[in-house]
């Protein structure tokens, strides 16, 4: 009886899919709709051989979910890397980084710009990339944006350059000081999220799209991000407009100032 049962089962259901291909053709359609293929690729940085994936950043809840970076499949952790793992100081960091080759970035610079300050720092500023002064002297945030930069720290924050800790997203003068371009981000990305771990600040200050979108893995605009306290790894991340930006727009220097106050707040200095 059960065989029976299944039987006419399935003849009925044969029967339902030749009534609606007949109706499909009686309409016009000559075959059913085949599956939707997106004709965009998912959002990937490229990584080089000798990069590690770097590990995923949960955005934070307020972000719109279609605003994360899409990352690699396979989550991996970025120390995974030998030539990473045992790698304790920033000296030891530099010494790594040796003249660097990684990407396309090296064939136009002068110097190499790792970083300045105090290793331990309770706060870390993230910019964006070398302009042709700090190309010129190897240090970041020299030219006009750093003096504003110096500004805000010493006379805003009534902290020395000295006590701080200053970085950025890539470490060579991308051409004629255009963005970074995602295999450049991928190949530099190891080695500022190594000066972030070596140093372990209790605040890390991001300046700028590029600094906050690449920390915190999203591609939300700046104007969005900023003013509001973020998550990275257990780090409290401000993101706020980078000070090139403010010698454009000066007007806006109060929205720094607002972010710096939330940062001197945290900090209990204000």
């Amino acid at each position: 009886m059960a065989a029976e049962a299944t039987r006419d089962t399935l003849q009925q259901i044969a029967e339902s899919l030749r009534f609606y291909l007949e109706t499909l053709k009686d309409s016009g359609v000559g075959s059913l709709p085949g599956p939707v293929v997106s004709e965009q690729p998912p959002l990937v940085y490229p990584l080089q051989a000798q990069a590690a994936p770097v590990p995923t950043v949960v955005p934070q809840s307020t972000m719109r979910k279609e605003e994360a970076v899409a990352m690699p499949t396979q989550t991996q952790d970025m120390f995974a890397a030998s030539q990473l793992q045992n790698v304790n100081t920033l000296e030891a960091l530099r010494a790594e980084i040796g003249d660097c080759h990684r990407c396309k970035l090296c064939q136009g610079r002068t110097n190499i710009v790792f970083g300045v300050g105090n290793p331990q720092t309770e706060v870390m500023f993230v910019g964006e990339g070398p302009g042709r002064d700090e190309d010129l002297k190897g240090e970041p945030f020299v030219g006009r944006a750093g003096q504003l930069l110096n500004d805000i720290i010493t006379k805003g924050m009534k902290m020395k350059r000295e006590e701080v800790y200053i970085a950025n997203v890539v470490k060579c003068r991308p051409p004629e000081n255009r963005n970074p371009e995602p295999d450049e981000i991928a190949a530099c990305q190891p080695f500022l999220l190594k000066q972030i771990d070596i140093i372990k600040p209790r605040i890390i200050v991001a300046l700028g799209t590029f600094a906050a979108q690449t920390l915190l893995q999203v591609k939300t605009p700046i104007s969005r991000l900023r003013g509001v306290w973020h998550s990275y790894h257990g780090v409290k991340l401000m993101p706020t407009l980078h000070p090139a930006y403010l010698l454009r727009n000066p007007n806006d220097k109060r929205l720094v100032w607002h972010d710096i106050q939330a940062v001197l707040r945290e900090l209990g200095r204000l």
